[in-house]
């Protein structure tokens, strides 16, 4: 090691020992030259430590096992040559931690000595105290060792029996019932002085309604006198109108009858104009009009009656030769007809027998269709036979065969005509 200045933190202290020294040079936070091999130097350090001291299950002065945990805050004082002379003689050489340790042991062995000596409700309620005496306790140890406790608080308070708990419940039932107790003397006194300002209000209120009472009745004197007098004025002036109003009427109803006495004389002047307007009105719309018409209806009864009769002759001259028209023609088809009938019988006479027969074959298909008419109108036919006969179309068409046959039978029969001896011959 070669010879030089060494230099620490100003959280260190350097202890230099050797030549030259009859007892170390502490020297905190700086620096110091050293001689190698005849001088020697170590550092020390001046951390503050914070120590967490757990004091489980111990027993009270009353016996009541608790749980304490406080927090520590020492260090090594640099600053006190004496003191640091003898943290020198106690940790020189040894870590930050074995100096923890040691002073965690010293601090929770004077933790334990003082809540043996301390009640539950002393530690619980007056932690200052606690906290007072534990501190004093250990520094006077601790200092011994050139430690210093910089702080110590109580951090907690453990209880595994239910002490506190107890204690606390009972608290609580205290603050609560000193609660009600507060709150119905409070609610009390509220409601006393809310009476009482009650009481204050409704005989302010009496007094202010007296007073309205009284001017509101001081009022309706006054306006009972000023409407009488009002009233009395109004009625007077009233009066006054009235009796002006009905002479002004009167006035105006002689000048409203003067005027109608000149409207009336007016009128009739008027209706006697209107009459003789009306009479020439009458004369020249009625009376000429009418003589007019009548001379004209005269005329046209005259001209009608002339038509008519030249109508009546001209129709009954129409009427006989329409009469000759229609003689002329049935004597015409009359000649005609018979014409043709003397024809027709002179054929007949001629021709005899064969025309007999023709007219026969002429004529019945006619009556053969008009037989089977209505049977082709039918949508079915039934037969019933008992098996001796025809069945089906044969018996149908022999049918009508006989119906056919029967036809010169009808004739003689409504005619007198024996056609079948005539066709014979």
């Amino acid at each position: 090691m070669s010879c030089g200045f060494v230099t620490c933190g100003p959280n260190e202290a350097l202890v230099v020992s050797g030549c030259c020294y009859g007892k170390p040079l502490l020297v905190p936070g700086g620096r110091v030259f050293v001689w190698p091999v005849v001088q020697q130097v170590q550092k020390i350090s001046l951390n503050t430590m914070t120590l967490q001291v757990e004091s489980p299950t111990v027993y009270t002065c009353q016996g009541v096992p608790i749980s304490v945990t406080g927090i520590a805050q020492v260090k090594i004082q640099g600053q006190n040559e004496e003191m640091l002379s003898t943290a020198c003689e106690q940790f020189l050489g040894k870590n930050e931690d074995e100096i923890h340790n040691i002073a965690l042991v010293t601090l929770e062995g004077h933790q334990r000595a003082i809540m043996g000596s301390m009640t539950v409700e002393e530690i619980y309620k007056d932690r200052k105290k606690f906290s007072k005496e534990v501190f004093e306790v250990a520094s006077s140890d601790l200092v011994n060792m050139g430690i210093t406790v910089v702080s110590y608080t109580l951090k907690d308070i453990r209880d595994e029996e239910g002490y506190l708990k107890a204690l606390g419940m009972a608290r609580t039932a205290e603050v609560k019932r000193d609660a009600r107790i507060g709150e119905a003397e409070a609610r009390r006194d509220a409601q006393m002085r809310e009476a009482i300002a009650e009481e204050q209000r409704m005989a302010s209120r009496f007094l202010n309604d007296t007073e309205i009472a009284k001017a509101q009745r001081d009022f309706e004197l006054k306006k009972a006198a000023y409407d009488v007098e009002v009233q009395t004025k109004k009625a007077e002036a009233e009066m006054a109108f009235e009796l002006q109003a009905a002479k002004t009427k009167q006035r105006i109803m002689e000048e409203q009858m003067q005027v109608k006495v000149i409207e009336r004389g007016q009128e009739i002047a008027v209706q006697a104009q209107e009459m003789v307007r009306r009479e020439r009105e009458l004369d020249a719309t009625v009376k000429r009009p009418a003589d007019a018409e009548k001379y004209r209806l005269e005329k046209m009864a005259e001209a009608n009656k002339l038509r008519l009769v030249m109508e009546a002759e001209a129709e009954s001259e129409a009427i006989r030769i329409r009469g000759e028209a229609e003689a002329f023609a049935i004597e015409a088809k009359a000649k005609a007809e018979a014409s043709q009938m003397a024809k027709k019988a002179a054929a007949w006479n001629e021709y005899g027998h064969a025309a007999m027969v023709d007219m026969m074959l002429e004529t019945l298909p006619k009556v053969a269709a008009e037989v089977a008419a209505p049977l082709s109108q039918a949508k079915k036919i039934t037969m019933v036979s008992n098996g001796s006969g025809s069945v089906g179309a044969e018996k149908l068409t022999e049918e009508v065969l006989n119906i056919v046959t029967r036809v010169p039978e009808l004739v003689k029969t409504l005619a007198g005509v024996d056609i079948a001896k005539s066709v014979a011959a």
